[in-house]
């Protein structure tokens, strides 16, 4: 399985929408400063957030996106699945309703299940608050550290 930069962003994004909409909304502007992500491109990652009723909406003054959920109760599957629709590493025809000429005697349906099941377990596991923790303690221990994303390349 390979994520495209929607899932990739979108994961960070709602990571650092948790760690800082604790006490208000927070903006686009501010995520995006934060996670060098482009506004625009994080318009459209959250509007598939909030469609997926994971964030929010607060308008007017002091306004932004909150969490839709408490984070103990959205996966990263959930935003997987938000961003990037089908998470499967492999479709295989048996799965769908024509299903497959050759299912009969198909013995690699069985790996694609396997490694699709796994997948999806994997993502469904991980929740949002512990990502949170997590970027919490990485954050202290860089605390005297300035990281200038402008001089780093990222795949995460």
């Amino acid at each position: 399985m390979r994520l495209s930069t929607k899932g990739k962003y979108g994961l960070r994004a709602l990571i650092d929408l948790a760690l800082h909409s604790e006490e208000e909304a927070v903006s686009i502007g501010s995520i995006a400063l934060r996670q060098n992500i482009s506004e625009s491109y994080l318009e459209q990652l959250v509007a598939k957030l909030k469609k997926a009723g994971l964030v929010t909406s607060i308008r007017g003054a002091g306004g932004g996106y909150r969490l839709a959920r408490p984070m103990t109760e959205i996966s990263v599957g959930d935003v997987l699945r938000a961003l990037e629709g089908d998470i499967r590493a492999v479709s295989c025809s048996a799965e769908t309703k024509e299903g497959c000429a050759d299912e009969e005697l198909c013995v690699t349906k069985y790996v694609w299940q396997r490694i699709n099941e796994s997948i999806a377990r994997t993502v469904d596991e991980i929740m949002l608050d512990q990502l949170v923790d997590q970027s919490r303690q990485t954050l202290e221990k860089g605390k005297d550290q300035t990281v200038d994303y402008s001089q780093k390349k990222c795949s995460g």
